[in-house]
This record gives C-alpha cells, sequence and structure tokens, in this order.
C-alpha cells in the first residue's frame, strides 16, 4: 500500500482506490499491460492535488491540460513527457496517433501512475482522443506492452459522464472509476476547524464541503463562533473582493453542456426558493413542464442537481441543489447582486438573514439529518436501512398532507409488506413538542394502513434548537422514539 503523505486529509478510501489500482496486491498474468482509470468530480473538490500527490509518492507523471488548440497541447504534452524521461522527443507528433503509443512506451519498466488532469479540455479539440486510447489499450496496441497507470481525470461532469457510458468507446476499459464527492458533513466540520455543532451546520450550508473554500477561496478565513458568524459571511461570501463572491455563477458557466445561462439560473433558483417539484419549477420559470426537462436533465449530468424521489408516492420525486453555495446564491445573493457589488453587504445581510434561515439552512438541516441516518450505526434503527429520502403521507381524514423529512426504509423482502425502520422531522428553528411526535405516529398509522409494515418504525425528532421538556419526559426510556440533538448530529 502506497503510505498516504499527511498533507491529504481524511479522503482515506479514495487514497486505498488509487493505491490498489496503481500497485495492485494480486493481479493476473494474463492482464499485464496497461490499465485505464477514470477520476472525476465537481470543481474544487481536490482531485488534482490528490492526484498530484499520488504522482510524487509513486514517481509517476502528472500532466494538467489548459484551454489549447491540438497543436498546442501536443507541444505542452510533449514537453511534460521529455521533463519525466529525460529523452528528447526528436521528432514532434503530428497528432495523439503518433503521441499515445509514444506515451505508452515510455512506460515499460515498472506500473507507475500517468495522469492527465483536465483531460476534457483535450477531448474539446480533440474528439478522437478517446477512440485512440481505446485502440492503443486493446489487443495489439502499444499499450499491452506497457506498465503505465494511465488515470483520465476532469472536471466537467457531463462530459467525464460520457467517457465510459453508452456506447463510449473506452466503455468497459478502465480498471478505477472514482469519483471525488466534497467532505461529509462531519469531515467538513473537522476540515474547517470547527466544534460548535450549529456554527458548523451554519458554515456549511454556504460552503459545504468543498476543501478548495477553506484556504484558497477564504485565505483560512473561519469564523470564531456564533457570535462572529455574521461577520464572516459579509467578509468572504458577500465580499466582492473575495474568490468566493462569484464562485456560484463560475460553477454554472463552467459546464460546457448549459447554453442558455437564464433559463438554467432561473430553474436553480425556483428550487432555491422552495419549488422543488416539476410544476412547481415550471410555474417559476413560466415555461410548460415539459419545457424544463431537459434543463434539469443537463444540471443532474453536470451533477449540480439531484432528483430524489418521493419515497410513497410512485413517480414523483422533488429535485435538490447539491452544491450548497449554489443554493445561498440564487436564494440569498442573486436577487440584491447590485447591492452587494457596491459593498453593501452588511445592509443586504440584516435583510435577508431570517430567509437564509428560513430556505436555506432549514432544508440544508434536513438533508443532514438524512446523511446522519446514511452514516449511523445500525443500533439505532436495529439495522442498516436500504433506502433514505423522504416522503409525502397523504391524510384523506383530515385532507391534508403529512411532509415526512427524513425516511429509513428496509430491504424489501417477496412477498412481504415494505418495513419502514423510521419515520423522523427534521426542525432546524423552533422548538420540537409533543406535536410533531403525534404528527409522525399519524404518519406511521396511515402507512400501517396503506399495507407498509410499521410495527418497529422508530420514529425520530431531528431539533435544530432542542426538545420541550413534555416532549422528553413522555418518551423517556421508549425504545421506537429517537430525540436527535445537534451534538448527536456530529457525535462520530
Amino acid at each position: 500500500m502506497i503510505v498516504k503523505p499527511e498533507r491529504v486529509f481524511d479522503r482515506v478510501r479514495e487514497w486505498q482506490g488509487l493505491s490498489g489500482f496503481v500497485a495492485p496486491q494480486r493481479r493476473p498474468a494474463a492482464l499485464a499491460g496497461a490499465t485505464l482509470g477514470v477520476v472525476s468530480g465537481r470543481r474544487r473538490q481536490g482531485k488534482s492535488f490528490l492526484l498530484h500527490a499520488l504522482a510524487e509518492a509513486t514517481g509517476g507523471m502528472y500532466f494538467a491540460a489548459t484551454e489549447a488548440t491540438e497543436a498546442e497541447s501536443l507541444r505542452h504534452f510533449t514537453a511534460a513527457l521529455t521533463r519525466y524521461t529525460r529523452e528528447v522527443v526528436e521528432t514532434p507528433f503530428r497528432d495523439w496517433n503518433d503521441a499515445i503509443p509514444y506515451m505508452f512506451r515510455c512506460f515499460r519498466e515498472r506500473p507507475v501512475p500517468l495522469i492527465i488532469d483536465e483531460f476534457p479540455f483535450l477531448t474539446r479539440v480533440s474528439p478522437a482522443l478517446p477512440s485512440i486510447i481505446q485502440r492503443e489499450l486493446g489487443p495489439g496496441g502499444s499499450g499491452r506492452e506497457s506498465a503505465a497507470r494511465l488515470i483520465l481525470c476532469g472536471s466537467a461532469m457531463s462530459v467525464m459522464g460520457r467517457l465510459l457510458s453508452g456506447q463510449a468507446p473506452l466503455r468497459g476499459r478502465a480498471g478505477l472509476e472514482l469519483m471525488l464527492h466534497p467532505f461529509r458533513y462531519r469531515d467538513a466540520a473537522e476540515f474547517w476547524g470547527i466544534t460548535d455543532p450549529r456554527l458548523a451546520i451554519l458554515v456549511h450550508a454556504i460552503v459545504g464541503g468543498t476543501p478548495a473554500y477553506r484556504y484558497e477561496f477564504t485565505q483560512g478565513d473561519v469564523p470564531e463562533d456564533l457570535d462572529d458568524f455574521d461577520s464572516w459571511v459579509v467578509r468572504t461570501a458577500l465580499n466582492p473582493q473575495t474568490p468566493l463572491f462569484r464562485e456560484a455563477r463560475y460553477l454554472l458557466a463552467e459546464e460546457s453542456d448549459i447554453r442558455d445561462p437564464a433559463l438554467y439560473h432561473s430553474v436553480l433558483a425556483a428550487i432555491a426558493s422552495g419549488n422543488s417539484t416539476n410544476g412547481g419549477i415550471a410555474n417559476f420559470v413560466g415555461r410548460k413542464s415539459d419545457q424544463i426537462t431537459h434543463p434539469l436533465t443537463v444540471l443532474e449530468d453536470c451533477a449540480l442537481v439531484t432528483r430524489e424521489p418521493d419515497l410513497f408516492r410512485s413517480g414523483r420525486a422533488r429535485y435538490r441543489i447539491v452544491e450548497p453555495l449554489i443554493t445561498f446564491y440564487e436564494a440569498i445573493m442573486r436577487r440584491r447582486w447590485p447591492e452587494l457589488e457596491i459593498y453593501r453587504a452588511e445592509t443586504v445581510w440584516q435583510a435577508v438573514r431570517q430567509t437564509f434561515l428560513a430556505q436555506v439552512v432549514g432544508p440544508h438541516f434536513e438533508s443532514l439529518c438524512r446523511d446522519f441516518v446514511l452514516d449511523a450505526e445500525d443500533t439505532i434503527f436495529g439495522e442498516f436501512p436500504v433506502e433514505i429520502g423522504s416522503g409525502v403521507v397523504p391524510d384523506p381524514a383530515n385532507r391534508t398532507q403529512i411532509e415526512v423529512d427524513v425516511v429509513a426504509l428496509a430491504a424489501q423482502e417477496p412477498g412481504r409488506p415494505r418495513r419502514i425502520l423510521s419515520l423522523g422531522e427534521a426542525k432546524w428553528g423552533e422548538v420540537m413538542g409533543r406535536h410533531h411526535l403525534e404528527r409522525l405516529a399519524r404518519a406511521r398509522d396511515l402507512l400501517d394502513r396503506k399495507g407498509y409494515d410499521t410495527r418497529d418504525t422508530v420514529l425520530a425528532c431531528y431539533g435544530g434548537v432542542g426538545f420541550s421538556e413534555e416532549l422528553q419526559a413522555s418518551v423517556d426510556g421508549d425504545a421506537r422514539v429517537r430525540l436527535v440533538g445537534l451534538e448527536r448530529l456530529y457525535l462520530v
């Protein structure tokens, strides 16, 4: 196993995957030759940092492509090969048909990573490049005599997603498919050095778990405590002089498949405002439902939006913005952009702070509670849930619907009703009382009538402020009720 450098925070499993790809413990002789790995993930997640550390730790080669013509990219690639091999390329490469075979022939001695970062920049001007790599990895190709561990990396999610899908040339060729995600909420708090759970959630609701925002985009500025949070927002996210100020705009502009930014910003604004269904988004944008299907699909392909099915209503789903900073921009910054650009952040923040708590932090807290269930040990609900999400339970007698924020389902067993492990409600800004628990109990009873197995269902209240004394007294010792506060949410 290749030792992970101390400067690489967390990323243990990712490093294990990369190490196993570069230097596998067991590799049949029949699989000798070059191998292909693909690393993807949204920008600012530390892909380049991680891969550069891998190249240094193993003596591999790291090449970062730039936006350039094919001819210039070939010159840059030739120069990188020359620096690494210390052998001059006597005849300039005419195209990638010359460069790729030469590249593989340079790596015959031992298995080391050969990393090509920002690969989409190359394919944009050289669409045949994936096919050329496929050919050289195939029977009779130069890769059969090579020990290279070729790693292609990129941040354009739609491009990287298509690299190994469908009828793509490289489909079935990759021995590693690694997607680098943002840090999970507990890891993000540790990375930022924040020990107060409430402050950690407030910060996470803006910057999420993106590593680059900790140092590169805020220059290491971390709120000292809860009292410093408002000032921190003003001097970082709402400050036109920091990179964080325009980052949400750039995240959208960097995706090549997004050709009508105004429409996509409106779709994102709809979701950030709480219009999370297809119909609600269409109504907000002023389009028909079928006219926003394509934008939503593109945003999903770019990993900016995710579609979360209603676990109790087949065919129904809600959309959620994946990147917290985009939610913050669409719900808070975009509406007051002219004022923010002329340094009126303090005034704007005073006016929108309650909107931030209600429209940004509230829904974000619900998603963190679902992440908590995903990470929780099996002792909480008796076993690990196989499906976690939210759902709506119709209540015909009261002519209303009960929205359940956190749903945990057991595996479907043939011939048996679907077991519900837990139903939960999350409240960020109010003390939870008995009426919240009674609402969950009503949802449980309605689901029982619909044929679900609710005999062992745990009712869970997730409180951002806390729980009333009446609620705590009424559930004391009840194994079928859980009260989860902020401290428990961050307890590993």
